[in-house]
């Protein structure tokens, strides 16, 4: 027989394991999570009737399986010759999603022209998603054109489908110009609103002027819900994808299962 004071000090001790274990799991758990990354960024200054045009695109990165990064908030700094900061501009960003990335634009005006523009960002706020990465499907881009103008700018033009059961209410639309090597050159974006499964909506966009001598090989676009959190797009995940094949088959059925057929002849 255990004696009563070994007994009561055991689930003392018990119960001070576990508060200790619970107060030190979501803290190792975040400690865990890797920041984002700035994986790419591009930014181009133009003339401008009132001064100078600032244009940036970007790509972060959210290599977390299970954690959208919220609240974030890009800072884009533009320094002349000398190094004085003749623009700055924050910037909040849409969530990242769990394993995947976030492509921004943007654009801001200076009165003198910087030589030198910086894209940096405040460290996101995690918060676990409800499913897993694979649940959140990217939405389908369909019959881009991208036509050169006179002034250097670039038309982007498209239609955005929606592989979930429930509308999207609001999507931001962002394209990104490539040359033949991949590098980034610069980009631009749009929104598309209710969007639902089976009717694409039309978007156009604007890619700003590039620098002289820029040679557009490839257009990447992509859409995403529009928000500082997930929950848009957890929302439309939890509702459920369209089945990929909905049309009936027109041809009749096999009398005879080929399986079996093919099984047989090597059993002979």
């Amino acid at each position: 027989m255990i004696p009563r004071i070994l007994t009561v000090s055991l689930l003392a001790l018990g119960a001070i394991c576990l508060t200790g274990c619970s107060q030190d799991g979501p803290s190792q758990q975040q400690q865990q999570l890797k920041p984002l990354t700035l994986k790419e960024q591009a930014s181009n200054v133009v003339k401008s009737a009132d001064g100078y045009a600032v244009n940036w695109a970007g790509v972060l990165a959210n290599v977390n399986p299970w954690h959208f990064g919220e609240h974030v908030v890009a800072t884009i700094v533009g320094r002349d010759a000398a190094g004085k900061e003749v623009v700055r501009m924050d910037q909040p960003l849409d969530a990242v999603p769990p394993g995947g990335s976030l492509a921004f634009t943007g654009e801001a005006r200076a009165g003198q022209k910087p030589v030198k523009v910086t894209i940096d960002y405040r460290p996101a706020q995690w918060r676990p998603a409800a499913r897993i990465a694979s649940a959140f499907r990217s939405f389908p881009v369909s019959r881009v054109q991208t036509l050169p103008q006179k002034d250097g700018s670039y038309l982007v033009t498209g239609y955005v489908g929606n592989p979930y059961r429930l509308p999207a209410s609001s999507l931001v639309v962002n394209a990104l110009l490539r040359d033949k090597t991949g590098k980034l050159l610069g980009g631009g974006s749009t929104f598309v609103d209710d969007v639902k499964a089976g009717s694409p909506p039309r978007f156009i966009l604007t890619v700003p002027e590039l620098p002289k001598g820029s040679s557009v090989a490839r257009t990447e676009v992509n859409a995403r819900t529009w928000g500082s959190t997930g929950r848009p797009f957890e929302d439309l995940a939890l509702g459920g994808a369209v089945p990929m094949h909905t049309i009936k088959p027109t041809t009749p059925p096999f009398q005879t299962d080929r399986g079996s057929q093919a099984f047989s002849g090597r059993e002979q």
